[in-house]
């Protein structure tokens, strides 16, 4: 297996937990443009058009977890931890009514086997 590139805190798998519970299936995608370019945005599954130029990178407490190919390549040195802090991001994101917004902290590596190709991922 390849290790895990996205993983979760304890506050944002909770949070994770009742968003399921409030709206269903849904995922995550980062994308490196605009509208908080750097935070993870969470979408109802179906709800986020997918396009091209996106990878799905792993999953975190079941959910999907999708990057813009390019902002995977800059960001190849790197792990991820997707956190929860309080504070409205300027997002669409599902937890914004919340007063709440996801984030990414980061964490360099030496390598990571299978970035930039597809491959299952291990869940933490």
């Amino acid at each position: 297996m390849i290790p895990a590139r996205v993983t979760a805190t304890t506050a944002a798998r909770a949070l994770i937990k009742q968003l399921k519970k409030e709206h269903g299936p849904i995922m995550f995608h980062l994308s490196g443009g605009c509208c908080d370019g750097s935070a993870p945005m969470c979408f109802q599954v179906g709800e986020f058009q997918l396009g091209d130029v996106d990878e799905k990178v792993g999953e975190i407490v079941g959910c999907e977890f999708w990057m813009d190919r390019e902002q995977l390549r800059r960001w190849a040195h790197t792990r991820w931890t997707v956190d929860v802090v309080p504070g409205r991001g300027a997002s669409f994101s599902l937890e914004a009514p919340l007063n709440l917004r996801f984030l990414i902290r980061s964490a360099l590596c030496e390598s990571v086997a299978g970035v930039g190709t597809p491959g299952e991922v291990q869940e933490r």
